[in-house]
């Protein structure tokens, strides 16, 4: 694809810009971009270190809630890495700086992920008993939904449901295990 504006070399450059609803796109060379007043190549080249330091570097979460940044010198046991050093380049020095920094990181994982636990897939090979436990947390979340709408005989079913994985966690999972 050719440059919109010179017509002579490639298009490097794609903008998308959406106002009030319409639809403006332009593919150009990076030497016609850089004329248009509305690109800025003066930013250095993205990388994921600089994205995880912005994001570690955030002041607030909100206007409410300030981030508590340790005002002490917070350093790993084992690697000497500092919680700033931490802050600055976005990765721990060892497998202890999750201990030594854990204070913080909650806060952190929970503004970046929305939750400091993991809720993603589970892995096929897991113990059941983890995918027992996920199934009686949207089971009591179901529950609790059913009840809000009276709809007490699915509620019931439901409940009875939960009774059952809550017999099968505490047998370890066994029977779940062979069903699955």
């Amino acid at each position: 694809m050719l440059c919109q504006e010179c017509q002579k070399r490639p298009a490097t450059v794609h903008l998308t810009k959406i106002i009030n609803n319409e639809k403006q796109v332009w593919h150009l060379c990076e030497q016609c971009a850089r004329e248009k007043e509305e690109f800025n190549f003066d930013y250095p080249p993205f990388s994921l270190q600089s994205l995880l330091s912005g994001l570690l570097n955030m002041e607030t979460q909100t206007e409410a809630q300030p981030v508590d940044y340790p005002t002490t010198k917070i350093q790993c046991d084992n690697c000497s890495l500092t919680y700033t050093q931490f802050r600055q380049i976005g990765r721990f020095g060892c497998s202890n700086c999750y201990t030594a920094f854990s204070d913080y990181l909650f806060p952190l994982l929970r503004r970046l992920h929305g939750s400091a636990r993991h809720v993603g897939k589970i892995p096929k090979r897991a113990d059941s008993t983890v995918q027992l436990r996920r199934n009686l947390e949207n089971l009591r979340r179901k529950l609790q939904q059913l009840v809000e709408r009276e709809e007490f005989e699915k509620a019931a079913q439901v409940r009875d449901e939960i009774r059952r994985l809550e017999k099968e966690v505490q047998n370890g999972g066994e029977d779940y295990e062979a069903k699955n």
